[in-house]
């Protein structure tokens, strides 16, 4: 997929990977991007920024992804002004930095933002692009959901739902048509990355730890090219292919390798 001419809706665009998103995007030549994101200031703000500098048409919502009629609105509102959606970003996400304790509220929480908003947005999305009979999705899903977040309980469970829901659409819709990509960062340098770092969250610590903690911009170069290449997995982070593939292979000796850096970052906290 080419980004030049097309209509793009990004989910958590006002920050962090979503706004690198939008910045890339726009310098490809989109036609037109919906910023969408809790804050709507903020996404009026990059909104500004991005239409002011780069001249791509730019719209802000302010939408929370865990209520269905919203999205679906931000949808319908989308096709209705420019026609249709080319390519859906499903990019917000939240973490916890919490295991077992996480209370249910905190469990409910994470999954509507990590993977019921990404249903949702395919249930609004999909309708569209299969009567053209063509359209993107890109869900960022993270490394967790290919490998696990040692720390954070319910983001390494919705990350791996969210790959899991990503390949399911590949799979039913990918001969209609419709492509799917499961973007899987490892560590990037984002407020939600420097928060749970700040928070002293071992989860952070082990991504930290992992491999290289890219910048926003060069994630969102690897979106691009991941998408011309409609490549499913996109994976900015080389060596996350190689943990995925020891994973699979010896999945003990994996286990045992996480088990032995949890220990040691937690050991190093404790001293």
């Amino acid at each position: 997929m080419e980004l030049k001419d097309k209509v793009v809706v990004i989910t958590g665009a006002a920050g962090g990977i979503g706004a690198a998103l939008a910045r890339r995007f726009a310098a490809e030549g989109a036609a037109a991007l919906i910023l969408a994101d809790l804050d709507g200031d903020a996404a009026e703000a990059l909104a500004g920024e991005v239409g002011t500098e780069i001249g791509t048409e730019t719209r802000a919502v302010a939408v929370d992804v865990t209520d269905e009629n919203q999205v679906a609105e931000l949808v319908a509102e989308t096709e209705e002004r420019l026609g249709r959606v080319d390519l859906f970003c499903a990019n917000a996400g939240i973490l916890t930095g919490q295991g077992l304790e996480a209370s249910a509220e905190t469990w409910a929480r994470t999954w509507a933002v990590n993977v019921q908003s990404h249903i949702y947005s395919a249930r609004a999305v999909l309708p569209g692009m299969l009567e053209r009979g063509e359209g993107y999705l890109l869900h960022t899903c993270s490394a967790a959901g290919l490998l696990t977040a040692v720390g954070d309980a319910p983001y390494a469970v919705t990350k791996h739902a969210a790959v899991s829901f990503a390949e399911w659409l590949s799979i039913t819709y990918g001969a209609q048509g419709i492509k799917v990509s499961a973007l899987c960062p490892q560590g990037v340098d984002t407020p939600m990355m420097q928060d749970g770092l700040a928070a002293g969250h071992i989860g952070a610590k082990v991504t930290a730890a992992g491999g290289a903690v890219l910048p926003p911009e060069e994630v969102a170069a690897s979106v691009v090219e991941g998408l011309a290449a409609e490549r499913f997995l996109i994976l900015p982070h080389p060596e996350v292919q190689k943990y995925y593939l020891h994973r699979a292979s010896d999945t003990d000796r994996w286990l045992a390798g996480m088990r032995g850096l949890a220990a040691s970052l937690q050991a190093n906290a404790e001293a």
